[in-house]
């Protein structure tokens, strides 16, 4: 079974008050898409990387492949003016029975995350790592309380989100025709039926998208030691 993991990472990086991408901003003195990339590279699963990312970006994101000697790294991609038209990009590069979706700026995500997606793909034909809500969710209605939501059936859905390639790249089809524009994969997947399996992930499996994220990783990184 071939699986090709489909890197997103076209963000502008506005809300860490950059002026560049933000997986290039460098965590520990590398760029956050290192260890994004190091990842998949390292899971003994993965065959093959595509990564999507800006038309501006992709040399960038070239050179950064080629100094680290990624051999997994098929393609550099440049994506669409959405995230559901870069992950269409990435999918029509993409081969083999199984996609794991992630996001370029979820640098700490671990492997066994990455192998609870691809094992929960094969058993239920789709995945999402997600975790529990610990707080107290509300919904809210002109600014004020209108009820208390359950959170025990309520999770933070994260990426990896793993699909069987043929499936999604249809449902993505459909979802282009109908002009139905979503989040992520798996509202998509919802959208048309597609039952979707929660991957055990980690609270730490965060997107970094402010500077207060960005010393967490660092606080992670360090913890775990690479």
């Amino acid at each position: 079974m071939k699986i090709t993991a489909v890197i997103v990472a076209g963000g502008k990086g506005t809300r860490m008050g950059a002026e560049k991408n933000k997986v290039f901003l460098p965590i520990i003195n590398i760029e956050m898409i290192y260890y994004t990339i190091l990842a998949f590279e390292k899971n003994s699963r993965i065959d093959n990387i595509v990564i999507v990312t800006g038309k501006n970006d992709i040399d960038e994101c070239t050179v950064i492949v080629q100094k680290y000697g990624f051999k997994k790294v098929k393609c550099v991609v440049e994506g669409g003016v959405t995230r559901q038209k870069s992950v269409m990009n990435g999918l029509v590069n993409a081969d083999g029975n199984i996609v794991i979706i992630h996001d370029g700026a979820r640098a700490l995500v671990t492997d066994d995350e990455i192998n609870n997606s691809i094992d929960d793909c094969i058993k239920y034909g789709a995945s999402a790592v997600g975790v529990k809500c610990k707080d107290t969710l509300k919904s809210v209605l002109g600014g004020f309380i209108s009820g208390t939501i359950d959170r025990e059936n309520t999770y933070l859905i994260q990426t990896p989100q793993a699909f069987y390639r043929d499936e999604i790249f249809a449902l993505h089809e459909k979802a282009e025709q109908d002009g139905f524009e979503a989040t992520d994969d798996c509202m998509i997947a919802e959208h048309y039926g597609l039952r979707v399996k929660i991957s055990g992930g980690r609270y730490d499996n965060i997107k970094l998208t402010t500077p207060d994220d960005m010393f967490i990783a660092e606080r992670v990184l360090e913890k775990r030691g690479i």
